[in-house]
């Protein structure tokens, strides 16, 4: 029977092992680190370099009405949208129809067929645009008897030319009153 005997790798051989063995340890380690850093979404401020940071504002309209009234129409509602909301927002809107509830004055839980208007507009109009949503809240609320509309301010991340978001809510707010 042959003597056994043993051969050590070559050098080259055990370098290449090496080398390979490294690069994979810094690629697991680099690579997640790599993807957060090319797509932050953790709620830093927008890239200034993609656009304009917008905010999104929406507001919550309800349709039945608090004394028993006739609920609230769509020819109605589209018909406020174009006298009180297009003339302050005339770059563009979107309007959702739905179902929710709430609580009333009374203490009710109110359960109705509602819209939801969603404004964008540049951060830096933040300021100057405030009146105006507040305006049109107060009209729905008096042209159709209502309680409240509700209101939800988000920064989103959100510009000019790029369309993804991860809303961040601004400061507290008279949100709903």
């Amino acid at each position: 029977m042959p003597a056994l005997t043993r051969t050590r790798p070559a050098p080259t051989t055990t370098r290449t092992r090496l080398a390979l063995t490294t690069a994979t340890v810094l690629l697991a380690a680099g690579a997640p680190a790599a993807y957060a850093a090319l797509d932050d979404r953790s709620g830093g401020a927008a890239p200034t370099a993609r656009g304009t940071a917008y905010v999104e504002t929406r507001l919550l309209f309800g349709t039945e009405r608090p004394d028993g009234g006739p609920a609230v129409t769509d020819r109605q509602f589209t018909a406020f949208v174009d006298r009180e909301v297009t003339p302050a927002f005339p770059e563009g809107l979107t309007v959702r129809e739905g179902r929710g509830q709430w609580r009333d004055a009374s203490g009710r839980i109110a359960r109705e067929r509602s819209y939801e208007l969603v404004l964008l507009y540049p951060a830096g109009e933040a300021h100057v645009r405030d009146p105006g949503v507040e305006r049109i809240r107060d009209a729905y609320e008096r042209a159709f008897g209502q309680e409240s509309v509700a209101r939800l301010d988000e920064r989103p991340r959100w510009t000019s030319d790029v369309m993804w978001s991860v809303p961040q809510p601004l400061a507290s707010k008279n949100y709903h009153r």
